[in-house]
């Protein structure tokens, strides 16, 4: 047996369409397009480019993008001010700032600071919170990617167990609380593995759905899957290949070439969970702006 792949570029592009129809709409009623925020600080390559990617798709979809572009050097209160200022401003309504930072400078201290209602990203403690019980909020992009894949791929989460290889604010513990809840796409059955799990590969093979965010290259072997289960992977590596054309290329959580002979459905590495974090993002826009508009 094979695995069928789950295409999360194209699934990823029906959602933005979906976004992009709506805004036209909106856009035309409300007499704004929706604004997007990003408070990039330092030269990270790999947060450059992600930011790129962004705001590419903002262009695209008719979304004002707003980037505020800061040295590594720069000091907590002037990020912070810039995030103040950004929560005062009328035509912002999403605001993220990306990650990681430079390390003197506190995470935490500045996505507590954000407006819930422009925490796109879904990490103010209000909106976790209200995810955990069960209210409406701006969710994680990621989980929200991993529940859509599933969901548009015809996976049946009702009943099922899911079994979820990490335990991170960034997807672990939100797709667990997405996942458990009493609701279409949901009602699932969660267990929550990590590193220090005794007998994971016990409990693992016991998943109907099996979810890798550990972050270990090709860390899930075909023993730890059972034979019919879908595999949705989160991770991705960088691993040297000197036959590549860059010295290196990117791998998952899940060990592809073999784990493919074993699972039903699965996502590969790179074109699966990737490109729906930029879509969901697309789509907590969306919803923070009717929410702030009152459309």
């Amino acid at each position: 047996m094979t695995a069928t792949l789950i295409d999360g570029k194209t699934i990823a592009n029906e959602i933005k369409q979906e976004v992009k129809a709506e805004l036209e709409a909106l856009t035309a009623t409300v007499g704004r397009p929706p604004g997007l925020a990003v408070v990039l600080v330092g030269d990270d390559p790999a947060s450059a480019s992600y930011v790129r990617g962004k705001r590419k798709t903002c262009e695209a979809l008719g979304v004002t993008s707003i980037f505020h572009g800061l040295d590594a050097s720069t000091d907590q209160d002037t990020v912070v001010a810039v995030v103040q200022a950004l929560n005062d401003t009328d035509a912002v309504d999403g605001i993220l700032v990306q990650s990681p930072l430079p390390p003197h400078l506190d995470e935490n201290e500045l996505v507590t600071l954000l407006d819930p209602a422009k925490d796109v990203d879904g990490f103010h403690p209000v909106n976790v919170g209200k995810l955990l019980i069960g209210q409406d909020c701006l969710a994680p992009c990621t989980p929200l990617g991993v529940r859509e894949l599933l969901v548009r791929s015809g996976v049946e989460t009702r009943g099922a167990h899911v079994v979820i290889i990490g335990r991170s604010m960034l997807v672990g513990k939100p797709l667990a609380a997405l996942l458990m809840q009493k609701a279409d796409g949901a009602d699932a059955t969660v267990t929550v593995c990590h590193s220090r799990t005794r007998d994971l590969a016990e409990i693992t093979r016991t998943a109907d759905i099996l979810v890798a965010a550990i972050g270990r290259a090709k860390y899930v072997t075909p023993d730890m899957v059972r034979p019919g289960a879908v595999v949705i992977d989160v991770g991705i590596s960088r691993v040297e290949d000197p036959s590549a054309k860059r010295g290196y290329r990117l791998v998952g959580d899940v060990d592809f070439d073999a784990v493919v002979e074993v699972a039903s459905k699965i996502t590969p590495v790179p074109g699966g969970v990737g490109p729906m974090t930029v879509a969901l993002l697309m789509r907590n826009t969306l919803l923070a702006y009717r929410r702030r508009c009152g459309v």
